[in-house]
């Protein structure tokens, strides 16, 4: 099975096209989605989650073992490059996503599981 990313409104439409570009399956949540309808639209569809809410870090409230995936993107400020520069370095990182939490940082990539 392939990778399959469902990006928040928060994300940038180049970090769209950069998935897009490598041939991933990427899409948007509905404009307006609540935490949870995310959440859930993530599970349904076996996706990971990219954002750039820290919420989501919150493993009580979103168990990473019942997730895909998630990948917050923490850079400041959240330009276009490092952004995508953030995506290349969790995609060099890792191949399996399901039941982590990436905290992707500047410098560095936390994990929560």
């Amino acid at each position: 099975m392939s990778l399959k990313f469902l990006l928040d409104e928060n994300i940038p439409s180049s970090v769209f096209k950069f998935l897009k570009e490598r041939k991933y399956d990427a899409f948007y949540v509905p404009k307006g989605a609540k935490d949870r309808d995310v959440a859930e639209l993530a599970k349904r569809e076996n996706a990971v989650l990219v954002t750039r809410d820290y919420d989501f870090a919150n493993i009580l409230l979103y168990p990473p073992q019942e997730f895909h995936g998630i990948i917050i993107l923490k850079v400041h400020p959240p330009v276009a490059e490092k952004l995508i520069s953030s995506m290349k370095s969790v995609l060099k990182a890792t191949e399996d996503f399901r039941g982590k939490v990436f905290v992707v940082l500047e410098d560095r990539i936390r994990v929560l599981e």
